[in-house]
């Protein structure tokens, strides 16, 4: 039975199928036509460059596509990359259903759904709840299936609903140690903050950037949605009810440096940033030290400052 990509050490022979996640032409210094490619299966991502690569390649060599690859396990910069000798697109009697390769959330869509559900009803005020419930009745479908990003973290199927979620218990447990935090603010802004990624990402499979993704980006993207519902539903966009809803999604990243329009001025924004910036971790760190041996350090995690994590020999 093939290894998983990730399962492979360096300097052993690589011979598996796998999905293109990301693909793009380059050139060398010399001005020689490349492919940058990203593989990916269930264990994760391992990415290649293609040398010298045909017009055929480049037309037929693209995301989405499920291919046998060949090649070396290395590394480059500390980081774990494939040596390409051979890749080709499947053909007929071989693997070629690209969700057999994709990773995806740990807990089952329709188990999300009801989490979902069950977090939306807990919402006492009346603005936020219907405002809230007319979005999901609108994404709920994309918001069970996507990604939470293209790359970094939970960048799986069902990532942005296991993240979302995430936070809202977070953010409900939180509560308990915190009463002086209004608890609708919180859910309503834990469930609202990333569902602009249904239009900003282009799906699951291969994961790429919308045109609006790319040129407006998923905070914009989902208070534009916030106004759009606000106003079908008649709600007055200058009371304090929707304008502090609104910051609370629109100050999520914390910083503008970070995509941020505003900084969080109120404490339940400042509490969903950290609680967005936690979550993320969590998860970066979890899935780098899964491929980690023990007594060892991890791979550079890109989203965390390029820092290694260790992971102890024992559990104590």
């Amino acid at each position: 039975m093939n290894k998983l990509l990730a399962e492979y050490q360096d300097t052993e022979h690589i011979d598996n199928f796998a999905l293109i996640k990301a693909a793009e032409v380059r050139l060398t210094k010399t001005g020689k036509t490349y492919i940058s490619i990203l593989f990916s299966d269930r264990s994760g991502d391992l990415p290649g460059n293609l040398w010298d690569a045909t017009d055929e390649q480049i037309k037929t060599l693209i995301p989405g596509k499920v291919v046998s690859l060949q090649g070396v396990r290395g590394s480059y910069r500390d980081q774990p990359q494939i040596q390409i000798t051979h890749v080709r697109l499947t053909e007929a009697g071989e693997p070629d259903s690209p969700s057999d390769f994709m990773t995806h959330a740990p807990v089952k869509e329709a188990e999300m759904s009801e989490e979902l559900s069950d977090f939306i009803l807990s919402i006492a005020n009346p603005t936020w709840n219907r405002l809230v419930r007319k979005l999901f009745t609108q994404y709920n479908d994309l918001f069970l299936k996507y990604p939470a990003a293209k790359m970094n973290h939970h960048a799986f199927g069902g990532g942005l609903a296991f993240h979302s979620l995430s936070i809202a218990k977070l953010a409900k447990n939180l509560v308990l140690q915190y009463p002086q935090l209004n608890q609708d603010l919180l859910i309503s802004g834990a469930l609202l903050h990333d569902l602009g990624k249904v239009i900003e990402l282009s799906g699951p499979i291969a994961t790429q950037y919308t045109l609006a993704g790319n040129l407006i980006g998923h905070i914009t993207l989902i208070d534009e949605q916030i106004v759009l519902a606000a106003n079908e539903l008649h709600f007055d966009l200058q009371s304090e009810e929707m304008i502090i809803l609104r910051h609370v999604v629109l100050a999520h990243h914390g910083l503008l440096e970070f995509g941020s329009p505003v900084r969080p001025a109120l404490m339940e924004a400042e509490v969903l940033h950290q609680l967005d910036e936690l979550d993320a971790g969590i998860q970066m760190m979890t899935g780098a030290l899964e491929k980690t041996n023990s007594g060892s350090f991890s791979d550079k995690i890109f989203g965390l400052d390029n820092r290694k994590f260790y992971k102890t020999e024992e559990d104590f």
